[in-house]
């Protein structure tokens, strides 16, 4: 992701995020709930054909890149929704693996095997990118009329004073793969969860019925559902999408009577603060409940769940886009029904 929102520093992560920062206004973000729901009703009738057993990682990959492709880039990216998908996978196998010259503190410039491993995926990403990039400003230079999302934002703060094309490049890659993915991970563990726990299912469907029926617009359907919203939390606490924070100390410190010197790096583990004993009541259990309006203000605020709860976890830099899109994607996920099909066997479900 090189010079990405999520992981450049200084001056490049300023410009980056005063250029994207329109594009996810609330006003801007809730244009996308209709396009969003449209996306799904389209996957649903896809996934009413399949036969089990369902491997839902893999599906709602392919349902966020669908999500994204339109809200983001107006469905204008280069490439097969299925290739995309198995490369994402395959990406994700080997990003963040801890190699073992790592732990044995070998210099940079020695070779890692989970580096050669990772090459092919990433190179399929940036000849995707490149590809949608270069179609894109082809149009623009040719006076043709082009959607107004993200993508043609990103090209207009190219420039001196603005992004150059390869941070322009970086970015796309950013929200196309760590954007996504994170979202696809919390919506298939909380399907899988609801498919082992029958009551909060149904609490779930009959609140989806209800509340699409009472309620037109997708966008209102955020502070209509707080059942489905506490489902969506508890499957986050369990199963956090990023599951490890990694930040470098910029100076030396005292914590606690530990001193932390500069450059070293300090791992914070949502996963374990999430199912810690102390913090938590019986917390390896699926407990919707605790996620309850009248529930919230018991919670631990120790218990870092403002993690959970503004759905930011470890990506601080893409809180503008996550913490609504997010949310809606699972509400407009759940109203395409796709529960009737996903949850009718847990025994079908696989994540």
């Amino acid at each position: 992701m090189k010079d990405g929102l999520l992981t450049a520093e200084g001056d490049i992560w300023k410009r980056s995020r005063k250029a994207m920062a329109p594009v996810f206004t609330p006003r801007h973000i809730h244009g996308f709930a209709q396009s969003m729901l449209n996306s799904t009703e389209e996957f649903v009738e896809r996934y009413e054909t399949m036969d089990g057993p369902f491997d839902m990682a893999h599906h709602m990959t392919e349902l966020t890149f669908d999500i994204l492709s339109e809200t983001l880039f107006s469905k204008q990216i280069v490439g097969n929704p299925d290739t995309f998908g198995e490369q994402v996978e395959r990406l994700f196998e080997t990003a963040g693996r801890v190699d073992p010259l790592d732990i044995l503190g070998a210099p940079e410039w020695v070779p890692r095997f989970t580096r050669f491993r990772a090459r092919k995926p990433l190179a399929y990403f940036r000849k995707l990118v490149t590809e949608t990039v270069d179609q894109r400003k082809a149009k623009i230079q040719s006076g043709e009329e082009v959607p107004d999302d993200f993508m043609t934002l990103l090209l207009k703060v190219e420039g001196p004073e603005g992004l150059t094309r390869s941070e322009i490049e970086d970015n796309v890659i950013t929200f196309i793969g760590a954007g996504h993915e994170t979202t696809a991970r919390a919506l298939g563990w909380a399907i899988y969860l609801l498919a082992k726990a029958p009551e909060e299912r149904r609490k779930v469907e009959e609140e989806v019925t209800r509340v699409t029926k009472e309620v037109k617009d997708p966008v209102d359907w955020l502070s209509a559902m707080p059942q489905t919203r506490a489902v969506f939390e508890e499957a986050m606490r369990l199963y956090p999408p990023a599951p490890t924070i990694s930040r470098d100390a910029i100076e030396d410190i005292e914590w606690e009577g530990v001193t932390i010197t500069k450059g070293t790096q300090v791992l914070i583990m949502p996963w374990t603060l999430h199912r810690h004993r102390l913090y938590w009541d019986n917390p390896d259990a699926f407990m919707p409940s605790r996620f309850l309006p009248e529930n919230r203000e018991k919670l631990n605020k120790i218990n870092i769940c403002r993690l959970v709860q503004d759905h930011e976890f470890v990506l601080e830099q893409l809180l503008l886009c996550k913490k609504q899109l997010l949310p809606l994607e699972f509400y407009c996920l759940d109203s395409g029904l796709t529960w009737q099909k996903a949850l009718k066997n847990p025994g079908q479900c696989r994540n």
